[in-house]
C-alpha cells in the first residue's frame, strides 16, 4: 500500500519540452540582434595542445567580441573566463545554436559546475540593474548547462516575467509571458517541493481569468511555502478567489452541455458584485437557451450587450432566439448587426 506521506513524484516531460537547446524558442528572436557586437575566429593550435582541449576544440569558431580582436590575435591573448563569457552570449542568445555543445563541454572541462553558477550570478546582477536583456541571455545560457538548474529556471521564468511587464507589443508580450507561465509551471513540475514558483504561476492564471487553476495552485503555495508574509497574502487571494472559481465552474458546465448545473451556479452570482462580468450573463443566457428559457436567456443576452456591445456570439444566440420564435424583425435586426461588426474587423 502506497504511503501516504510520501513526496509527490515529479513529473516527467520530453526533453524536447524541458530543455532549452531543444524546446521550441519563443524568445530568441528578441535577442538575436545581440549577435552583431561579436566575430569568431579559432584556438590556436598551441593553445588547443596547452590545455588539452584539441579534440574538442579543433576548428570550432569562438566568439569575440569586437573590440576583442586585436587581443586574441595578438600576444597577449585573451583570458579563458573572458571567452567563457562570450560563449555564455552566444548560448544565451541562441541555445541552438550549432557549437552549443562544443562550448558546454569546454566550459565544464575547464570551470566544472561553477561555470553555470558564474553565469547564475551575472544574470541576477544584471537583472538588479533592470538590464533584463542581459540578464535574460545569462539565465538562457545557463539553463543550457543545466536544464534542470532550479535557480537558473525560477530566474529565467522571473526575467521573463519582468519582459512581459514593461510592455512591447503584443507579439513580444505575448511570447514573454507564454514563455515565463511554461517555466513556472516547469518548476513545479521538476522541483515540485519550490514554493515560490506556485506564487508567481497562481498570478499568472489569475491574470489570464483561469481562476480555478489559480485556486489550486495558490493552495498549493500555501501548504509549502514557510514565508508568513506571502502566505498571508496568498491566503486573502484565496478568499477573493471563491466567486471567479464558482462562476467559471458554471461557464464550464455550460461548455459541457450541463446546462441546469450551470444554470444553479451562475444565477446566484447575477446580481452580485460580479454582475459586470459579461461572461457571467452569456453563459447563463445560453444555458437558458439550451434548456426552453427564452425570456430569461433573451433578458441574460440583452444584457451582456450592455456590458460588451460587439460581443457577436451573443447577437448570434438573439439572432437564433428570435428566428426559432419566428420574430423576423428581430432576427434580422441582430443578423445586420452581425454582418456589420464582421466587416469592420475585416477592414481592420
Amino acid at each position: 500500500m502506497r504511503n501516504v506521506t510520501e513526496k509527490k513524484q515529479p513529473v516527467k516531460r520530453a526533453d524536447t519540452e524541458t530543455d532549452i537547446r531543444k524546446r521550441p524558442d519563443r524568445v530568441g528572436q528578441y535577442l538575436k540582434s545581440f549577435l552583431n557586437d561579436f566575430v569568431f575566429d579559432e584556438f590556436s593550435d598551441a593553445f588547443l595542445e596547452k590545455s588539452g582541449v584539441k579534440e574538442l576544440m579543433k576548428g570550432v569558431p569562438i566568439p569575440l567580441r569586437k573590440s576583442d580582436v586585436e587581443q586574441f590575435k595578438g600576444g597577449q591573448g585573451l583570458k579563458t573566463l573572458h571567452i567563457a563569457e562570450n560563449m555564455a552570449w552566444i548560448m544565451g542568445i541562441n541555445p541552438k545554436f550549432k557549437y552549443t555543445e562544443h562550448y558546454i563541454a569546454f566550459l565544464l572541462k575547464l570551470y566544472n559546475h561553477k561555470i553555470f553558477e558564474g553565469m547564475l550570478k551575472e544574470g541576477r546582477d544584471a537583472a538588479e540593474k533592470q538590464e533584463f536583456d542581459n540578464a535574460c541571455i545569462h539565465f538562457r545560457a545557463c539553463l543550457c548547462m543545466k536544464p534542470d538548474y532550479l535557480d537558473g529556471m525560477y530566474s529565467y521564468a522571473r526575467v521573463c516575467r519582468e519582459m512581459y511587464l514593461k510592455g512591447g507589443n503584443e507579439d513580444y508580450v505575448g511570447n514573454f509571458k507564454a514563455e515565463s507561465i511554461d517555466y513556472f509551471e516547469l518548476l513545479t513540475e521538476a522541483h515540485p517541493d519550490f514554493a515560490q514558483a506556485y506564487y508567481y504561476l497562481g498570478y499568472a492564471y489569475l491574470n489570464l481569468g483561469l481562476y480555478a487553476k489559480a485556486d489550486i495552485t495558490w493552495r498549493q503555495f500555501v501548504e509549502k511555502s514557510k514565508n508568513p508574509q506571502d502566505k498571508r497574502e496568498i491566503k486573502e487571494r484565496l478568499q477573493q478567489l471563491e466567486g471567479p472559481v464558482k462562476i467559471e465552474a458554471g461557464c464550464n458546465d455550460v461548455m459541457a452541455g450541463r446546462y441546469e448545473d450551470g444554470i444553479n451556479k451562475l444565477d446566484l452570482y447575477l446580481n452580485s458584485q460580479f454582475k459586470t462580468w459579461w461572461p457571467l450573463p452569456y453563459y447563463l443566457g445560453v444555458a437558458y437557451s439550451r434548456v426552453g428559457a427564452l425570456n430569461e436567456a433573451v433578458s441574460c443576452l440583452k444584457t451582456v450587450l450592455t456590458l460588451n456591445p460587439s460581443h457577436i456570439e451573443t447577437m448570434e444566440e438573439l439572432a437564433d432566439i428570435y428566428s426559432a420564435q419566428g420574430d423576423k424583425e428581430n432576427q434580422q435586426k441582430y443578423s445586420k448587426k452581425i454582418e456589420l461588426i464582421k466587416s469592420q474587423i475585416l477592414q481592420n
